[in-house]
């Protein structure tokens, strides 16, 4: 399933991986807000939401790197690039 499908069909969680501060400037609606660096901090509370999560950043670049450490944690997710794309689908969808 690709991640237009996971996010029409609102499958799993979306998590945005940037600063508090830009997830405050605007985010996808009903994501989650967990930093690039506390990820390693919060591993069982990444385990325990709906998988797979989508993980989204600005740019992609940030959510690539969270996406490389889950997987060796076993941790199912897909790296679904910047917010604002994931709100386009989500908004498609609605």
């Amino acid at each position: 399933m690709n991640i237009e499908e996971l996010i029409k069909e609102n499958k799993g969680t979306v998590v945005d991986v940037r600063t508090p501060a830009e997830f405050n400037g605007g985010h996808v609606a009903g994501s989650q807000n967990i930093p690039l660096n506390e990820i390693p901090l919060r591993i069982d509370e990444l385990e325990a939401m709906e998988s797979p999560l989508i993980l989204c950043c600005a740019s992609g670049m940030r959510s690539e790197q969270a996406k490389n450490y889950l997987g060796l944690k076993n941790i199912e997710c897909v790296n679904a690039g910047s917010w604002l794309t994931v709100n386009f689908h989500q908004s498609k969808s609605a």
